[in-house]
This record gives structure tokens, sequence and C-alpha cells, in this order.
């Protein structure tokens, strides 16, 4: 942590961390439209995951960008911070 308080991470910590890839624009079994997260994980193998337009816009406007291009190298947390808690009480 610093001097301010803000989290430090170290390029080690970085390297640890799954992060995305690429995305691209795909049409979903019910004709949608639904983002497809490429995902590099620290051991090297890369994986996808489906999101829908909701989730897409959600995790677009999380990394401050406005292109797929820009999500390349942002961390995959990002995609939690769109994503809406479910309960069941």
């Amino acid at each position: 942590m610093s001097a301010d308080g803000a989290v430090v991470r170290t390029a080690e910590a970085i390297a640890r961390e799954a992060i995305i890839v690429g995305a691209e624009l795909a049409a979903a079994h019910d004709g949608q439209a639904e983002l497809v997260v490429s995902i590099r994980y620290p051991n090297g193998v890369v994986g996808h995951v489906l999101l829908d337009a909701d989730a897409g816009y959600a995790l677009m406007r999380s990394c401050e960008i406005d292109d797929l291009g820009g999500l390349a190298g942002q961390s995959w947390r990002k995609i939690l911070e769109g994503v809406k808690t479910c309960s069941t009480s």
C-alpha cells in the first residue's frame, strides 16, 4: 500500500491474474447479440466467457471504453463489476 493508502500492485501480482485478451460480438441462440470475451489465465490457457448485451455494456462502462479493442489488457475482475448480485430471499 502506498503512503496515500492506494493499493499498489506489483508486476508479479498482475502476472498472476487472468486478463482479458480480446472480445467479439456473436449471435446468441435466440438471435440476440452477446459478447464473447477471451481471457488468458496465468498458466497461459485462453478461455471464453459469454456475456449478454447488458453485461457487455456494463463491462465496457466499468473499463471506461467505447470500443471492444479497449478490453484487451483489462483485468477479468472488471467483468464482475457489472454483474448484478442475485438473492434467494
